[in-house]
Parts: C-alpha cells; structure tokens; sequence
C-alpha cells in the first residue's frame, strides 16, 4: 500500500523539545510553572487581547466561558447544530441550560437570518431579556462557532446580540489566527469579539499542547473570574481556603511549553495550510461535480480544515471507505448535535442546509505537514471515484 496519509496531525518542527527539556529540568511540570503565564501573554498579545487564561481543554474553556457569562440553570442557550459535541455540553447542560439549535448557511458557521428570525418573532424581548415565546424561558446567551477555522458572520451576530440583550460566546476552539481584513472590524481575530471567547489546542488543532485551550474577554473581571474558577477558586494558597466551588481546569506547564513552541510556528502553519487548500481548490471545485466549501470572503482564514462537497452520485461513507483503502484518511462532517444523547427534544430551526452538509461533506487530508506531492495524490484517488 502507498504512503498513509492522516487527516491532520501535529507537526513539532520548532522548539519544543527544548522547552520542555527546560521545564523538565526544573522540575516544573505543574499548572504552577511559569511558562503558563508566558504562554497566555504570549496568546494575548497575538490576538490583541488584555488578558488570556490557559486552561486544560477548550471544553474547559467553554465551560468557563458559560459560567463568567452568567448562564444559569433553566436559561436557553442558542447553538449551531452541526458542530462538535462540546461546543454545546459545557456551554448547556455543564451549567443546566438548555440548547436552541440553529442550522448553517453555506459557509457551514450558523444562519444568522434563522437567529434573527427566532429572536424577532419567537421571543419576547424584555427590560432583564430576551424571552423564549413557547417556553418561557430566558435566551441568555448566543454561542457561535467558526466551524473548520471559517469566521461566522460577526457583523450581523454582533448586532443580533446588542439588540436582543445576548451574550456572546465565540468558540473559536478550530479559528487561531483567522481574522477580518476588510470591512468595520478588520484585524480582528476570531474568538475577539464577543463578550467571551475561547480556543483548542487539542492534537490536531492548528497548534497543539496535547490537550489545552485558553480563555479570553472584553471583560476584565470575567477573565479575572474565569482563572479563579479554574484554579479550584482558591484564595488563600497556604490555608487551603476556597470562596466557591472551583474546578481543576488550569494548564500544565509541560502543555505550555509546547504552546509556546508551536505559536513560534502559527503563521507558517497558516500560510503552508492556505497553499494546499489553493492546490485542492484549483484541481477539485467545479470538476466532476465536486466543490470545495470556501472560506468566508474579507477574512484571512486559518484554513484548518478543508471540506469537499460530494456530488450526488456519490455516497459519503462509501467514499471514505474507498480513500482510506489507498491509505488516505478522511471523515465525515459531524453527527448533528440534535440527534445525539437526549438533545432530541430540544428546539432546532433552519436545519435543511446542516442536514445536507452532514450527508455530503467530507473532510480531506490538511495536517500542517501536507506536502505538495501527497495533496496531488488525494486529488487523484477523489477525482478517480
């Protein structure tokens, strides 16, 4: 069988070895290191924030982000359906909220028209909120995803979440370094615009620390809250003293080592990932009724993972399992959020488009690695089916 071809893996082609040797040496290896701190400086300065907070995980993150936001048991949160699974348990049920499910438009990010529809005509905006006509229940907060590193429509969720008093979550856990660069918030990076937003440094994000996220907020004191909350809030490091329930959700310092390392790295990563996504597109989009999902036009895109769209000829798993009897890994797009666990019961709005793209989308090799060769071959073994 030919060379195997992975989907997306971590590439450690910079200084990471060294940092940990570093930290290893000293026998730093905890969440007490002070390559953590480093590390959130380093992701602060990057995406023009004041402050980051490193945690264990983007979940993590996420869950961090649902509770400075103020989410509270028995709120409605609205969610994309086609999404991965914890973009909506830590920001949901984590917290005792309940999801609105929303649908994608064609960039496969969440349909700002069915959120604007949903707010206008099935709620009841009120002096302390927006309220969910059929329920009852207060919408408290809006979670967008940029799905596979494609920037949601901020402008129009912006403006959505002023108007009917929402707080915004930007998962941007896949988006590292996608930003606007035309238009009213050109320079802004995914993750930034919100009230509060969070990344993923999980093994085959863009960058990698093993595990790992990080938070960030316009709010000063929700990011202060946010790293009380995930040292166990503890405010008395000898007496062992805690103020409120806290979790055990900081970085290690080993996981910042390679943070560091790899953000040395990003903006190659991005300009490596951006050519191949061009060599996909010019061999595949329009022939033989392939197409491959664009990237949101005014933003330069992380490009983390590139998405081809099946003709209807064709059957997804049967394509997937054809590539990877040459030794390429694919896979679908996820399993709708609304189908899984007991998220069945719950509302969903314009989900045609979202049911569309889990029944023909599937996602194509886009590690960092890819080489030129290896990307011409999978053309060849699609073009073939």
């Amino acid at each position: 069988m030919s060379e195997f071809i992975p989907l997306s893996v971590p590439n450690f082609c910079g200084n990471e070895r060294k940092y940990v040797d570093e930290a290893l040496d000293g026998a730093w290896v905890s969440t007490s290191g002070a390559k953590v701190g480093e590390m959130e400086e380093c992701i602060a300065k990057y995406v023009g924030m004041p402050e980051a907070v490193c945690c264990a995980s983007g979940s993590a993150g996420l869950h961090l982000a649902a509770m400075v936001a103020g989410v509270k048991p028995g709120d409605e949160v609205i969610v994309p359906a086609l999404t991965f699974i914890a973009s909506v348990n830590p920001t949901t049920r984590y917290v005792g909220a309940e999801p609105v499910f929303f649908g994608c438009d064609e960039t496969a990010t969440m349909d700002p028209d069915a959120v604007e529809d949903f707010c206008a005509n099935q709620c009841e905006l009120k002096a302390d909120g927006l309220y969910n006509k059929r329920t009852g229940a207060k919408v408290s907060a809006l979670v967008l995803v940029h799905v596979f590193g494609n920037m949601a429509d901020m402008p129009r969720f912006l403006r959505i979440a002023k108007d009917y008093k929402l707080t915004l979550i930007e998962d941007a856990a896949e988006a590292l370094g996608t930003k606007y660069t035309e238009g009213e918030l050109a320079g802004k990076f995914a993750g930034t615009m919100g009230d509060v937003g969070v990344y993923s440094f999980n093994g085959n994000k863009i960058i990698t620390t093993g595990s790992g996220g990080v938070v960030v907020s316009n709010h000063p004191e929700w990011a202060a809250r946010a790293k009380h909350l995930s040292t166990q809030a503890k405010t008395d490091l000898l007496q062992f003293k805690h103020d409120e329930v806290g979790y055990n959700y900081r970085m290690t310092n080993i996981d910042a080592c390679l943070g560091l390392a790899q953000m040395e790295l990003l903006e190659g990563f991005i300009a490596h990932k951006t050519v191949r996504y061009e060599q996909y597109k010019a061999a595949l989009d329009g022939v033989k009724g392939f197409s491959m999902l664009p990237f949101r036009e005014g933003t330069r895109s992380n490009h983390w993972f590139y998405s081809l769209l099946l003709p209807d000829r064709l059957e997804r798993d049967d394509v997937i399992a054809r590539l990877q009897a040459q030794g390429i890994q694919t896979r679908p797009v996820w399993a709708l959020i609304p189908e899984q666990c007991d998220y069945s019961r719950n509302e969903t709005h314009a989900m045609d488009i979202a049911r569309e793209y889990r029944r023909r989308i599937v996602n194509i090799p886009c590690s960092t690695s890819l080489t030129e060769a290896q990307c011409s071959r999978v053309i060849k073994a699609v073009l073939a089916l």
